[in-house]
């Protein structure tokens, strides 16, 4: 099997279009040679990281509450149960992730909530 010669065209700004050179974002040497890094919109627009509120209960799948175990006002320990989430035909049971109080409900019986929604807070 013989392989054939090609010829590799190094990029120069001159390359790069108008659109790509507003994206630079930052200029890197790995042993001796410089690599430019483009961003794209959707990197820009993307949702940044935040650090976990375990206060917050927030449904990690889209789904159904079927049955909302807790009150505002009540006092809750680590392990029991806060509510029913049924989805994709399970129910699944969500219980507290820490000793607390049940400061706000957002959710009602019956109500269809995306992923990512607050559903309880506590304090």
């Amino acid at each position: 099997m013989a392989f054939k010669k090609t010829k590799v065209k190094k990029t120069t700004t001159s390359n790069i279009n108008e659109d790509a050179k507003t994206r630079l974002s930052t200029i890197s040497t790995v042993h001796g040679k410089n690599y430019k890094t483009f961003l794209t919109e959707k990197y820009k627009n993307r949702k940044k990281w935040e650090k976990p509120d375990f206060r917050k209960i927030l449904s990690v799948i889209p789904g159904t509450v079927v049955k909302i175990h807790v009150k505002e006002g009540q006092e809750v320990k680590e392990g029991d149960l806060v509510m029913i989430l049924e989805a994709m035909k399970m129910l699944n049971k969500i219980y507290c992730p820490m000793d607390g109080i049940v400061k706000k409900i957002y959710i009602s019986d019956e109500e269809k909530v995306p992923k990512g929604h607050l559903m309880i807070e506590l304090t």
